[in-house]
C-alpha cells in the first residue's frame, strides 16, 4: 500500500479573472503532520477546500486517501475530518447535543464525552453553542472535526481566537492524534504552532508552493546563518563555534553580553515571503 495520504500535481483554481492557485504540487505522507504557511490571499484555504472535497478545481490531479475528492462518496468522507475557518453553527443545541449529533454520522465515532474533554469544554457541555465565546465555539469545531476518528484531518487556522492556555491544550490534542497515526494538514498564521507541531512545513505564496521540508531543511535552504551578538558587536556566520572561540581568546575568557541565536522558522518564512514581494 502507498504511504502517501495526499498527492497534488498542478492544482489550479480561478475565481472569475483572479487565478488563486497557479499549479500547486504537494505530497503529504500518511501519519505526518504538515503545516501550510502563507500570507493572506496565498491560496491556503482554497487548496484545503479542494482537498477536503468542499470545492471544485479548475485543473490538476488530486488524490486524497487514494480517491479524487471531487468524486468521493460517503465512505471516503467518513475517513476525513475537516475544521474550516467558517464554522458550522448549531447555536440552539448544547455542546454535548451537538457533538453527539455529529457522532451519529460516523460508523466508529469517538466517545463524545471524551472528545468534549479533549477540547477543554467539559464544564460548558450543557451550554448552548450560541452562548459560547468565539474561542469556545472554535473548540466545538475542532471537536466535530475529530469525533469521527478520521484517518486524515484538515485544520484551517484552528486556533484562531484561542487564549494561550487553550492553544497549549489544542497542541496536546494534536500530538495525541498524531501519535495515534492520524495524518494532519494544518494551516496556521502562528509560526510557533507550526514549529511545535509539524513534521514538515510547506510555504505557499502567490498560489504556488515555494518550499517544503523540515524546519531544519528550510533553514539550510535559506542559508542557515547564526546570529552572534556581544557587547561590542554582532555578526552572522555559518561557523558560530569558531567565532565564539575567537571572541573568547580576544576577551581572555567570558565574552561580555554573548548571545547566539539560530534563525527561527519565522525568520526563514519572512525571508521567503519578502522575496516574493
Amino acid at each position: 500500500m502507498s504511504d502517501t495520504a495526499i498527492r497534488v500535481e498542478g492544482l489550479t483554481k480561478r475565481f472569475g479573472d483572479v487565478k488563486v492557485l497557479h499549479g500547486v504540487d504537494l505530497t503529504v505522507h500518511k501519519g505526518e503532520t504538515l503545516a501550510v504557511l502563507g500570507p493572506n490571499g496565498a491560496g491556503k484555504t482554497t487548496a484545503v477546500e479542494i482537498l477536503a472535497g468542499l470545492g471544485p478545481r479548475d485543473g490538476g490531479e488530486v488524490s486524497v486517501l487514494g480517491v479524487d475528492p471531487a468524486k468521493a462518496g460517503r465512505a471516503w468522507r467518513a475517513r476525513v475530518g475537516v475544521v474550516m475557518q467558517s464554522a458550522s453553527d448549531l447555536a440552539t443545541l448544547t455542546v454535548a447535543e451537538t457533538v453527539r449529533h455529529f457522532a451519529g454520522y460516523y460508523p466508529d465515532p469517538r466517545d463524545p464525552a471524551e472528545v468534549i474533554e479533549a477540547v477543554g469544554l467539559t464544564e460548558h457541555a450543557r451550554r448552548r453553542v450560541g452562548k459560547l465565546s468565539g474561542g469556545q465555539r472554535r473548540r466545538v469545531d475542532v471537536a466535530l472535526g475529530i469525533i469521527g476518528r478520521p484517518e486524515l484531518l484538515f485544520l484551517d487556522e484552528p486556533t484562531t481566537g484561542f487564549d494561550p492556555e487553550a492553544r497549549q491544550r489544542f497542541w496536546e490534542l494534536i500530538r495525541l492524534l498524531s501519535g495515534e497515526g492520524t495524518t494532519i494538514l494544518l494551516t496556521t498564521h502562528y509560526l510557533g504552532e507550526a514549529e511545535a507541531l509539524a513534521d514538515r512545513v510547506a510555504v505557499i505564496a502567490s498560489g504556488v508552493v515555494e518550499a517544503v521540508g523540515t524546519v531544519g531543511e528550510l533553514r539550510a535552504a535559506a542559508g542557515d546563518l547564526v546570529e552572534v551578538t556581544w557587547r561590542d558587536g554582532a555578526e552572522r556566520t555559518e561557523e558560530p563555534t569558531a567565532l565564539v572561540t575567537k571572541l573568547a581568546a580576544h576577551y581572555g575568557g567570558e565574552v561580555p553580553g554573548l548571545n547566539v541565536r539560530r534563525p527561527s522558522l519565522e525568520d526563514v518564512y519572512l525571508a521567503m515571503i519578502k522575496e516574493q514581494n
